[in-house]
């Protein structure tokens, strides 16, 4: 069964920064797409970063300047460093990947983890 573990989370001031590490349970699996999503109190769940397979990656308006996917096919993970954090970027962020094992292709979530940045 395949799992997504998140790390990284925490409270930071403004202007900091944040790492946070999304790593898949298993071995021999493929990730094709990588998201980041994040969650505010009373909002909906919005897409912040993706990265293809190939490793074009894309972003929110909100976040382009500031934070960067990345991914590493060999530990199988997708980051998500973020700069220059602002209190409007608190909330919970979830991992998403789009997965191929030999049982064929899946979409999995992490647990979520929660960002919270002070002014």
């Amino acid at each position: 069964q395949v799992q997504l573990v998140e790390s990284g989370g925490g409270l930071v001031q403004a202007g900091g920064s944040l790492r946070l590490s999304c790593a898949v349970s298993r071995t021999m699996v493929k990730i094709n797409r990588g998201n980041w999503y994040r969650q505010a109190p009373g909002d909906q769940r919005e897409l912040v970063a993706v990265i293809t397979a190939g490793g074009s990656t894309n972003y929110a308006d909100s976040v382009k300047g500031r934070f960067t996917i990345s991914r590493d096919n060999a530990k199988n993970t997708v980051d998500l460093q973020m700069n220059s954090l602002k209190p409007e970027d608190t909330g919970v962020y979830y991992c998403n990947m789009q997965i191929a094992t030999f049982s064929g292709p899946g979409d999995y979530w992490g647990q979520g983890t929660q960002v919270t940045v002070s002014s």
